[in-house]
């Protein structure tokens, strides 16, 4: 199963996300959720590379896959706060989307951190 936990700071605003595990939805190559997981969550981090114009910290098993992590640097502007939220935010949904169809699959929560 693939669970992800979104954090959230006291505002809302979600400053990092872990993604680990694996869908085991189909053969290797064939599973649909991990690919929908993997595609979600990659085009974000290069979203926010691309859109917001910085690097986010991320962290990823290049070994035996199936771990990605990503946390927001402190140093931001507002402009870039705002797109990396959007970015984020829609990352969450489509995460929860994959959810509603694959709930044995896929398990994702949300937590505000102190």
């Amino acid at each position: 199963m693939i669970k992800g936990t979104f954090n959230r700071d006291a505002s809302g605003r979600i400053v990092a996300f872990e993604l680990s595990g694996h869908a085991n939805a189909g053969e290797y190559g064939m599973d649909i959720v991990c690919a929908a997981v993997s595609a979600l969550s990659i085009s974000t981090v290069n979203g926010i590379e691309a859109l917001a114009g910085f690097e986010p910290i991320v962290t990823v098993d290049n070994e035996e896959g199936g771990y990605l992590a990503m946390e927001l640097p402190f140093s931001k502007n507002q402009e870039q706060t705002n797109i990396a939220q959007i970015l984020l935010e829609n990352l969450l949904l489509g995460l929860q989307a994959v959810q509603n169809e694959n709930s044995e699959s896929i398990q994702i929560e949300t937590k505000v951190i102190k």
